[in-house]
């Protein structure tokens, strides 16, 4: 066994066959299953559980109560050749799980050196976080669903199944993006995108169902939504008469505000005769 000078309040669970590098921060709730390599850099919160053959490298924090599956890969360099050792971190929250084969990688130079995902966030089989993405809480990344460097994720946000989604994008709170969907325009909170080259087809209604909202904030956000993507004007005509409209609901402002932002990237829109 290789756990040497490790830092704990107590002594965690650690298999004998697990490799700890020194320096490496355990709670003493923690349990690291057989076979697991943690690097001299990592801190795991109380009650993370790695259930075996996981690999944690680099500045890596992962928070309370995550669990970790077998063959994951957390925490190795960026797959970024600008990427030169800097000492950039990843940061995992509380309550996570991580399924096999997910690969997570930290931040770079060029990205504020920090990938971080937010607490309650399911990564299901082989999905990979790219350098610099933020991801938000609650979020779920469907079996081999991939962001790219500089993604972020706003809270509640679902990647299905083998989907990509191009560096620097923006997905927005609530948003569903289908299965097997290329993004590579910025995703509105609330919205629904899909295609292999994704179009924006509607709001995520069933998923607003579920997380409690209102039957009114429903109804106008889908007032809110015809009127934004209708076929006058221009696209900043309809944002100001939407704001206008809709001062006083928070959804629509999540969309106003979102589509304001100069992200450097253009919003995903219906296709041209879409209803």
């Amino acid at each position: 066994m290789a756990n040497t000078q490790l830092k704990t309040l107590s002594s965690p669970s650690i298999h004998p066959t697990a490799l700890i590098e020194t320096g490496a921060v355990i709670a003493s709730s923690a349990q690291v299953g057989p076979f697991c390599v943690i690097g001299p850099n990592v801190v795991l919160g109380e009650n993370v559980r790695l259930l075996s053959h996981v690999v944690i490298a680099g500045h890596t924090t992962i928070g309370a109560n995550t669990i970790v599956y077998p063959f994951a890969s957390i925490g190795h360099a960026p797959q970024d050749l600008k990427y030169k050792g800097e000492a950039s971190r990843l940061e995992i929250g509380s309550n996570c799980q991580i399924r096999e084969y997910v690969t997570i990688n930290p931040g770079t130079d060029g990205g504020g050196l920090l990938t971080k995902i937010g607490n309650d966030c399911l990564l299901m089989v082989g999905a990979h976080v790219a350098h610099d993405c933020i991801v938000g809480n609650n979020c779920i990344l469907v079996n081999n669903a991939t962001l790219a460097g500089h993604v972020h994720l706003g809270d509640f946000a679902i990647i299905g199944g083998l989907s990509a989604v191009h560096q620097h994008v923006r997905i927005g709170a609530h948003a569903m993006i289908g299965g097997m969907s290329g993004v590579e325009n910025d995703v509105i909170p609330y919205g629904t995108v899909m295609g292999e080259r994704a179009h924006l087809s509607g709001l995520n209604i069933v998923g607003l169902k579920r997380r409690g909202f209102e039957r009114e904030d429903i109804h106008t956000l889908r007032n809110a939504y015809r009127l934004l993507f209708a076929a006058e004007g221009t696209l900043q005509e309809r944002l100001d008469d939407v704001a206008k409209m809709f001062e006083d609901n928070k959804p629509v402002r999540d969309i106003v505000d979102f589509i304001r932002v100069d992200s450097g990237r253009a919003i995903c829109q219906p296709k041209i005769g879409q209803d």
